[in-house]
């Protein structure tokens, strides 16, 4: 009988294959990487279509380094810009631009059959519909 570790080690690996997949379509179709594309996902999702940078890396789980690299690439490409926080000088927001919108839009539909295919082809797809929401 496979123990809880091996299981969760062959989950581990199969979750970094699709992610693998869909960062490979998302950069190859859209110019963007998984973490860009979950960051403007974020953004679009957020109040006034803004986050502080701490609360955006702790969406995606990234460092502080790590975000700001991401986001200074985002500012590169127009699809973010840099905000600072009225009440408190010491805060930063990530804001996402229309064109970060536009290019979220564009990319949606191809991240949704990409993200379909890899977990069918993987068998992720009915153990997801046991996960319950939060």
């Amino acid at each position: 009988m496979p123990s809880s570790s091996d299981a969760w080690l062959r989950l581990v690996h199969t979750v970094s294959t699709v992610e693998s997949e869909i960062a490979r379509m998302l950069t190859s179709e859209h110019g963007i990487g998984l973490s860009e594309y979950r960051a403007l996902q974020a953004l679009a999702k957020a109040p006034d279509r803004e986050l502080r940078m701490q609360d955006l890396a702790t969406h995606l789980q990234l460092n502080q380094s790590s975000i700001s690299r991401m986001v200074e690439r985002m500012e590169r490409s127009g699809l973010t810009v840099r905000d600072v926080c009225a009440d408190d000088k010491r805060g930063v927001f990530s804001v996402i631009t229309e064109k970060g919108e536009a290019r979220l839009e564009e990319a949606r539909a191809d991240y949704e059959t990409a993200l379909a295919s890899a977990l069918k082809e993987s068998g992720l797809e009915g153990m997801l519909a046991a996960i319950p929401a939060r």
